[in-house]
């Protein structure tokens, strides 16, 4: 991810610093699978967003690990075990998450479907 300018006339104000941890098209549902199902492996995780490739989840995995949004558990066994969750940290974006939802529920065309956003 690249660094933001902090010169004084760029400097990253608090939106943008919120939307360069949830910003692009797979952290928010990364995020929201985390939160609704609790602890994950990463074979499920890849299951319950669909249409992610294992390149760009690993990325956005990385990303958010390091933004201290995701937990990563590394078990030393065969075959390998890694589980995902929520730190507090990313526990406290998702009332963010949830009325970004409700507004896409109130808001959405009803002849719209998934096929034309992606």
């Amino acid at each position: 991810m690249d660094k933001p300018s902090t010169t004084k006339e760029e400097a990253l104000t608090p939106f943008d610093y919120t939307l360069s941890i949830i910003g692009g098209k797979w952290k928010m549902k990364i995020m929201y699978q985390l939160a609704f199902h609790g602890v994950t492996r990463y074979g499920e995780l890849k299951r319950r967003v669909p249409g992610i490739t294992y390149k760009v989840l690993t990325s956005q995995l990385n990303d958010l690990e390091s933004d201290d949004i995701v937990k990563r558990v590394e078990y030393d066994q065969t075959p390998p075990k890694v589980e995902y969750s929520l730190t507090l940290r990313g526990q406290s974006l998702m009332p963010i998450l949830e009325e970004i939802c409700k507004w896409g529920v109130h808001n959405v065309p009803d002849s719209l479907t998934l096929n034309e956003l992606q």
